[in-house]
């Protein structure tokens, strides 16, 4: 029997709340955390609305915040997050080998010294145009090397195993939006095969900053609605683009007879992942959604699932015109009819986009609907699109009872990847499988 990976801690600082609870209360009251954009001064800016972390700090984890001042805002997220999930799990008080339990992460590049970098430019440019020396001259003088040093993408992952004393497989992916759930997954892969027993694993990202704005709105993904509270509308016709978010969701994932025998509580289970590439165009989703497709036929025939075992999806549900269309087209080729009768919703119309973050966010809305008997709504969802045809749990959360929920994400540049998460539950795991192999 191959190993299986269960979850045993989760730590999130989101838009809609900096711990679990305050989190799932949110997520299930559709609340957003949408807002007007503070982190920097946007009024000049064509896009001033942003799904900002807001009232939290280093010290509501017990964190000197001094020894973070180098960090950017992913890093601390992403600490803030992990010390929330090693609480849950223990891990600091297991007799755990170091050597056995590593670090996999989703983040991506963070840039927050847009004034330097910019007043670095101007300085370099004269009557002669460019000049190198003379911009140099002013880096040097403007430019913290400290603070350079943690704005490499690998630096979160490097600090947890620090702080967590995490000595074993270290990686960092960047996918595009579907880094963390690639993260997540290929995490469960170094349990899976034995070189682990724990992985600390998820993803942590913030592109609020006038390069990730600017850049964005040049590639006409961002919303145009200056109205905070109606300006992501995933899957609805008046859709317009997405919302920038940021955050950070951390999980603990664990061996089963490992977590069994030193007394862990078992949150939920990873049971299946699937990745794959559009190989068509780096701006453009394929019009099929055939990377989309596979990476969730993957995802469920390595969970030895059938699609009408699937009882909800948190789509990827970005809120353009077209990532919301080809993925409606991906799930109904996967599930076919039943594509109709399993409800689809997307968090990002409340938590924006996390752009790396957002899938592991994202499975920690899909741990909620486990342990809360309860789907999460699409708000905003009041037009229905033609091409958009599925039940997308529209503005109001749902009672239901899930065993198996599936989270898809799709990457800008064609990477696709999806995870499956179960109800920890063995009759129901024994069932499935046996399903799969008839």
């Amino acid at each position: 029997m191959r190993r299986r990976i269960v979850v045993t801690g989760v730590g999130c600082v989101t838009p809609i709340g900096n711990e679990v609870g305050t989190f799932s209360d949110n997520l299930l009251a559709g609340r957003s955390g949408i807002g007007h954009l503070t982190v920097f001064d946007a009024s000049r800016f064509p896009v001033r609305i942003a799904a900002e972390v807001r009232d939290w700090h280093l010290q509501d984890v017990g964190e000197d915040p001094l020894r973070w001042r180098h960090c950017p805002r992913q890093t601390r997220f992403a600490v803030g997050a992990a010390l929330q999930a090693a609480q849950q799990a223990e891990i600091r008080d297991a007799r755990i080998n170091p050597l056995r339990m590593g670090v996999y992460l989703g983040c991506g590049e963070p840039f927050e010294e847009f004034d330097a970098f910019t007043s670095s430019v101007c300085s370099s440019l004269g009557e002669a145009g460019y000049q190198e020396e003379r911009f140099l001259s002013c880096a040097l003088r403007l430019f913290d090397p400290e603070t350079e040093r943690e704005f490499e993408p690998d630096m979160p992952g490097i600090h947890l195993a620090s702080i967590l004393n995490a000595q074993g497989p270290n990686a960092n992916c960047i996918a595009a939006c579907a880094s963390s759930t690639q993260a997540i997954g290929e995490a469960a892969r170094i349990v899976r095969r034995g070189e682990a027993d724990v992985m600390i694993c998820g993803g942590a990202h913030s592109t609020i900053h006038p390069f990730g704005v600017t850049g964005f709105h040049r590639l006409a993904a961002l919303s145009s609605n200056s109205d905070p509270a109606t300006a992501a509308r995933p899957f609805d016709i008046d859709r317009d683009g997405f919302v920038i978010g940021e955050g950070a969701a951390i999980f603990i994932l664990e061996e089963l007879e490992h977590a069994r025998r030193r007394g862990a509580e078992i949150l939920a289970e990873v049971s299946g992942y699937g990745s794959s590439q559009d190989a068509f165009r780096v701006t453009d989703v394929h019009p099929q959604g055939r990377g989309t497709v596979a990476a969730i036929e993957r995802a469920l025939a390595d969970a030895r699932l059938n699609p009408e075992d699937i009882d909800y999806i948190n789509a990827h549900g970005t809120g353009t015109v077209l990532n919301d269309k080809v993925e409606t087209l991906a799930l109904k080729r996967v599930f076919g009819s039943h594509a109709y009768r399993v409800p689809v919703s997307s968090t990002k119309s409340m938590l924006g986009h996390a752009t790396t973050a957002c899938g592991a966010i994202e499975l920690a809305v899909c741990l909620t609907a486990l342990r809360r008997d309860a789907i999460p709504p699409t708000v905003n969802h009041e037009k229905p699109d033609p091409d958009c045809d599925l039940d997308y749990v529209p503005r109001y959360a749902r009672e239901l009872r899930c065993t198996h929920i599936l989270s898809d994400n799709i990457g800008f540049g064609g990477q696709n990847a999806a995870l499956v998460v179960s109800r920890f539950d063995e009759p129901s795991r024994s069932i499935a499988a046996s399903k799969q192999a008839a």
